[in-house]
């Protein structure tokens, strides 16, 4: 099941809905009037609501797709946790997991333009598998992880490097407004038999950039709920971005970043692919 939010061109209000082949399943009629909602009640009732006798079914015309979670409670980033990233960065692999926040003020959703200021010379791209948490907890347990996870999306870390590495701390270069797409949808659990097992990649115009798979996660998600939730309690709706691997533009050499006029291809195995453009910020 995808869980998408999406929002009508004649009037802008997120509404949650399960994504089909060629419609969306509408969860307002049914009590959900966002997604933090249609988390809370939970998988197992929303795959009810496809059971129900004539849906609020709504074809895909006439709508916009939006960040699956437009504005989520807290994201949750997690910083070298590929080795191969951690050796392109020319940083210590660290010993416990590095976590970092990412403002819900930069979320955007697919399609919708990352836009770079002039106050930035280094913006940069990370794609990352994220964790989307479903049952509150504090203290979980790693063999309790799973209880939970609502499910899976993408999420890509766009980063002002000159920013974040100005300094030791990394939030502000991190949540530039629009530097943290998101989605198309979140995939329930039950959909990904393993999602240490998926295929990674970022493209920017055809040329691929990134490709790696998350088996290669130095911090894997029971470790990083583990960790989170000993130190603060975690809600429905919070996301966990789980980290990137090898080849974003602060690793290459010569340096590589992005550019307005370019389209960024974010795509993990099982979820789909997350597109956005990148413009020039109008100030």
């Amino acid at each position: 099941m995808k869980l998408v939010s999406f929002a009508f061109f004649s009037e802008g209000a997120p509404r949650p809905g399960i994504l089909l082949d060629d419609a969306i399943l509408d969860l307002t009629p049914l009590g959900a009037s966002d997604a933090a909602g249609a988390i809370a009640v939970g998988p197992a009732a929303l795959r009810q609501a496809l059971d129900v006798p004539n849906p609020s079914l709504i074809a895909r015309e006439g709508i916009r797709i939006l960040a699956p979670i437009p504005n989520p409670p807290r994201i949750f980033c997690v910083g070298l946790n590929y080795r191969d990233h951690a050796i392109e960065s020319k940083m210590e692999l660290p010993k416990v997991p590095t976590v970092f926040l990412k403002l819900p003020s930069a979320v955007i959703g697919p399609s919708e333009a990352v836009r770079i200021p002039a106050l930035t010379h280094q913006p940069d791209y990370e794609v990352e598998l994220a964790i989307v948490i479903g049952t509150a907890g504090r203290n979980i347990a790693k063999e309790n992880w799973l209880d939970h996870v609502f499910g899976y999306t993408i999420l890509n870390d766009v980063s002002a490097r000159d920013i974040q590495l100005a300094t030791s701390q990394w939030t502000l270069g991190k949540s530039l407004d629009t530097f943290c797409p998101i989605g198309p949808a979140i995939v329930t659990t039950d959909e990904i038999a393993d999602p240490h097992s998926l295929d990674i990649r970022l493209s920017i115009d055809g040329e691929l950039l990134q490709h790696s798979n998350t088996r290669e996660l130095i911090f894997k998600a029971p470790d990083l709920i583990s960790y989170i939730s000993s130190i603060v309690a975690l809600e429905p709706g919070d996301i966990i971005s789980t980290g990137t691997p090898a080849g974003v533009g602060l690793g290459r050499n010569p340096q590589r970043w992005l550019r307005p006029g370019e389209t960024m291809t974010a795509e993990i195995e099982h979820i789909g692919q997350l597109i956005n453009p990148v413009a020039a910020a109008d100030h």
